[in-house]
Protein backbone atom coordinates (compact mmCIF):
# COMPACT_ATOMS: atom_id res chain seq x y z
CA UNK A 1 0.00 0.00 0.00
CA UNK A 2 2.94 2.56 0.71
CA UNK A 3 4.61 1.69 -2.72
CA UNK A 4 0.87 2.85 -4.32
CA UNK A 5 0.75 6.13 -2.40
CA UNK A 6 4.34 7.00 -3.49
CA UNK A 7 3.51 5.93 -7.33
CA UNK A 8 0.34 7.98 -6.55
CA UNK A 9 2.46 10.81 -5.31
CA UNK A 10 5.00 11.04 -7.96
CA UNK A 11 2.06 10.57 -10.98
CA UNK A 12 1.06 13.82 -9.19
CA UNK A 13 3.91 15.86 -8.87
CA UNK A 14 4.71 14.75 -12.49
CA UNK A 15 1.03 15.50 -13.95
CA UNK A 16 1.77 19.43 -11.79
CA UNK A 17 4.73 20.22 -13.30
CA UNK A 18 3.59 18.95 -16.74
CA UNK A 19 0.41 21.20 -16.18
CA UNK A 20 2.62 24.25 -15.07
CA UNK A 21 4.54 23.72 -18.37
CA UNK A 22 1.70 23.60 -20.42
CA UNK A 23 0.74 26.94 -18.95
CA UNK A 24 3.59 28.67 -20.70
CA UNK A 25 2.34 27.11 -24.11
CA UNK A 26 -0.33 28.73 -25.94
CA UNK A 27 -3.58 27.66 -24.46
CA UNK A 28 -5.96 24.93 -26.83
CA UNK A 29 -8.34 27.07 -28.70
CA UNK A 30 -11.96 26.57 -26.33
CA UNK A 31 -14.34 24.91 -28.42
CA UNK A 32 -18.25 26.69 -28.86
CA UNK A 33 -20.27 23.80 -27.09
CA UNK A 34 -18.48 25.01 -23.19
CA UNK A 35 -18.71 29.14 -24.11
CA UNK A 36 -20.36 31.10 -21.58
CA UNK A 37 -23.21 32.98 -22.85
CA UNK A 38 -22.21 36.24 -24.97
CA UNK A 39 -22.00 39.23 -22.56
CA UNK A 40 -20.50 36.66 -19.57
CA UNK A 41 -17.64 38.40 -18.49
CA UNK A 42 -14.72 37.54 -16.51
CA UNK A 43 -14.08 37.07 -13.03
CA UNK A 44 -11.39 34.66 -11.86
CA UNK A 45 -9.57 31.79 -13.07
CA UNK A 46 -7.70 29.39 -11.34
CA UNK A 47 -5.81 26.24 -11.33
CA UNK A 48 -6.73 22.50 -9.97
CA UNK A 49 -4.47 20.11 -9.27
CA UNK A 50 -5.61 17.33 -7.54
CA UNK A 51 -7.43 13.99 -8.11
CA UNK A 52 -10.77 12.66 -9.74
CA UNK A 53 -12.06 9.92 -7.47
CA UNK A 54 -13.34 6.83 -8.28
CA UNK A 55 -15.38 3.89 -6.85
CA UNK A 56 -15.78 0.34 -8.30
CA UNK A 57 -19.08 -0.83 -7.44
CA UNK A 58 -21.34 -3.59 -8.10
CA UNK A 59 -24.71 -3.57 -9.76
CA UNK A 60 -26.65 -6.73 -10.86
CA UNK A 61 -23.28 -8.41 -10.98
CA UNK A 62 -21.61 -5.99 -13.51
CA UNK A 63 -18.66 -4.34 -11.64
CA UNK A 64 -17.91 -0.96 -13.44
CA UNK A 65 -16.24 2.29 -11.98
CA UNK A 66 -18.16 5.51 -10.78
CA UNK A 67 -16.97 8.78 -10.47
CA UNK A 68 -17.55 9.70 -6.95
CA UNK A 69 -15.99 13.46 -7.58
CA UNK A 70 -12.78 16.00 -7.39
CA UNK A 71 -11.01 16.35 -4.62
CA UNK A 72 -8.30 19.26 -5.53
CA UNK A 73 -6.39 22.38 -4.46
CA UNK A 74 -7.21 25.29 -6.28
CA UNK A 75 -4.62 28.06 -6.89
CA UNK A 76 -3.99 31.30 -8.05
CA UNK A 77 -1.82 32.92 -10.92
CA UNK A 78 1.42 32.96 -8.31
CA UNK A 79 0.56 29.18 -7.65
CA UNK A 80 -0.63 29.93 -4.54
CA UNK A 81 -3.32 27.80 -2.50
CA UNK A 82 -7.05 29.59 -2.52
CA UNK A 83 -9.55 27.59 -2.09
CA UNK A 84 -10.71 23.82 -3.02
CA UNK A 85 -13.07 21.47 -5.39
CA UNK A 86 -15.01 18.46 -4.32
CA UNK A 87 -18.14 16.96 -5.00
CA UNK A 88 -21.34 18.67 -6.29
CA UNK A 89 -19.28 20.14 -7.95
CA UNK A 90 -18.24 22.60 -6.01
CA UNK A 91 -15.72 25.04 -5.64
CA UNK A 92 -14.67 26.99 -2.01
CA UNK A 93 -12.54 29.71 -1.61
CA UNK A 94 -10.57 30.81 1.62
CA UNK A 95 -12.66 34.20 1.63
CA UNK A 96 -15.56 31.57 2.47
CA UNK A 97 -17.44 32.04 -0.86
CA UNK A 98 -18.86 28.79 -2.31
CA UNK A 99 -20.34 27.90 -5.64
CA UNK A 100 -22.29 24.40 -6.89
CA UNK A 101 -22.41 24.03 -10.23
CA UNK A 102 -24.63 21.93 -13.01
CA UNK A 103 -23.66 20.74 -16.31
CA UNK A 104 -24.60 22.52 -19.45
CA UNK A 105 -22.07 20.96 -22.26
CA UNK A 106 -19.21 18.83 -22.39
CA UNK A 107 -16.32 18.16 -25.26
CA UNK A 108 -14.34 15.71 -24.72
CA UNK A 109 -10.31 17.01 -24.03
CA UNK A 110 -7.74 16.94 -27.03
CA UNK A 111 -5.23 15.32 -24.15
CA UNK A 112 -6.22 11.64 -24.55
CA UNK A 113 -6.71 9.85 -21.50
CA UNK A 114 -7.93 13.49 -19.80
CA UNK A 115 -11.26 14.61 -18.34
CA UNK A 116 -13.35 16.42 -20.72
CA UNK A 117 -13.81 20.12 -20.93
CA UNK A 118 -17.13 21.36 -19.44
CA UNK A 119 -19.59 24.77 -18.74
CA UNK A 120 -21.34 24.18 -15.58
CA UNK A 121 -23.90 26.76 -14.58
CA UNK A 122 -24.16 28.26 -11.23
CA UNK A 123 -26.54 26.19 -9.34
CA UNK A 124 -26.50 27.22 -5.69
CA UNK A 125 -24.05 29.78 -3.98
CA UNK A 126 -22.85 29.94 -0.01
CA UNK A 127 -21.07 32.51 1.81
CA UNK A 128 -19.85 35.87 0.31
CA UNK A 129 -16.56 36.68 -1.15
CA UNK A 130 -15.39 36.40 -4.86
CA UNK A 131 -17.35 33.44 -5.90
CA UNK A 132 -20.41 35.25 -5.02
CA UNK A 133 -21.61 36.69 -8.32
CA UNK A 134 -20.40 33.56 -10.28
CA UNK A 135 -22.45 32.43 -13.23
CA UNK A 136 -20.50 30.02 -15.13
CA UNK A 137 -17.80 27.84 -14.41
CA UNK A 138 -15.53 26.48 -17.21
CA UNK A 139 -12.87 23.85 -16.97
CA UNK A 140 -10.63 23.14 -19.78
CA UNK A 141 -7.13 22.62 -19.85
CA UNK A 142 -7.78 19.49 -18.55
CA UNK A 143 -4.44 17.01 -17.73
CA UNK A 144 -4.97 13.15 -16.91
CA UNK A 145 -7.93 12.18 -14.51
CA UNK A 146 -9.80 9.91 -17.07
CA UNK A 147 -12.09 7.13 -15.48
CA UNK A 148 -9.79 3.80 -15.11
CA UNK A 149 -10.48 1.16 -17.53
CA UNK A 150 -9.32 -2.03 -15.53
CA UNK A 151 -8.76 -3.19 -11.75
CA UNK A 152 -12.60 -3.06 -11.00
CA UNK A 153 -14.13 -6.33 -10.52
CA UNK A 154 -16.47 -8.21 -7.69
CA UNK A 155 -13.09 -8.42 -5.55
CA UNK A 156 -12.48 -5.11 -5.46
CA UNK A 157 -16.00 -3.44 -4.95
CA UNK A 158 -15.70 -0.90 -2.95
CA UNK A 159 -12.35 0.15 -3.67
CA UNK A 160 -11.44 3.90 -4.73
CA UNK A 161 -9.29 5.00 -7.19
CA UNK A 162 -7.54 8.41 -7.35
CA UNK A 163 -6.63 9.65 -10.76
CA UNK A 164 -4.49 12.66 -10.87
CA UNK A 165 -5.68 15.76 -13.01
CA UNK A 166 -5.05 19.21 -13.40
CA UNK A 167 -7.44 21.82 -15.03
CA UNK A 168 -8.32 25.71 -15.18
CA UNK A 169 -10.90 26.76 -13.80
CA UNK A 170 -12.62 30.02 -15.75
CA UNK A 171 -15.31 31.64 -13.61
CA UNK A 172 -17.87 34.02 -15.58
CA UNK A 173 -20.82 36.24 -14.20
CA UNK A 174 -23.39 37.50 -16.44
Amino acid sequence: MQSMTRISALALCFLINAFLHAQQTAPAPVPAVIDPPAGARLLLQLKGIGTQVYLCAVKAEQAAWQFKGPSAKLLDASNQPVGTHFAGPTWHLNDGSEVQGKLIGSKPSPDTGSIPWLLLSASVHTGSGKLTPVDFIQRTDTKGGAMPTTGCDARHAGTLSRVPYAATYTFYAK
